[in-house]
């Protein structure tokens, strides 16, 4: 069985390497993302570039609570939530837009 206070005072006590991990991967994995919606790339590639830049950024969510919990509130938690609160966001809208380009594409195409 899982332990939740473990694994979150895991997450507490290996914050900086955790951090120095997930920072830069929310960063690359949106801009991917946004790169391959931009391109007109397949909608397969951009939902597993999707889904890996919203597994990082959920954990990067799941770390910032663990500080939550203990009563840690200062200004790197609150970048960290704000880092991953954007990436979520902006890769759901680049599904919505890849979606209207398609369908957008299509409508031109056919009138």
């Amino acid at each position: 069985m899982l332990d939740f206070n473990a694994l979150a005072e895991f997450s507490r006590t290996n914050c900086t390497g955790i951090c120095a991990f997930l920072v830069p991967a929310n960063i690359i994995a949106t801009s991917l993302t946004i790169i391959l919606t931009v391109m007109g790339r397949p909608i397969h590639q951009v939902w597993k570039s999707v889904g890996f830049a919203t597994i990082f950024a959920l954990v990067m969510v799941l770390h910032v609570f663990t500080w939550f919990m203990i009563g840690v509130v200062m200004l790197p938690t609150y970048i960290l939530l704000s880092l991953a609160i954007s990436c979520l966001l902006t890769n759901f809208a680049a599904i919505l837009w890849h979606k209207y380009q398609v369908r957008h594409n299509s409508q031109t195409q056919s009138a």
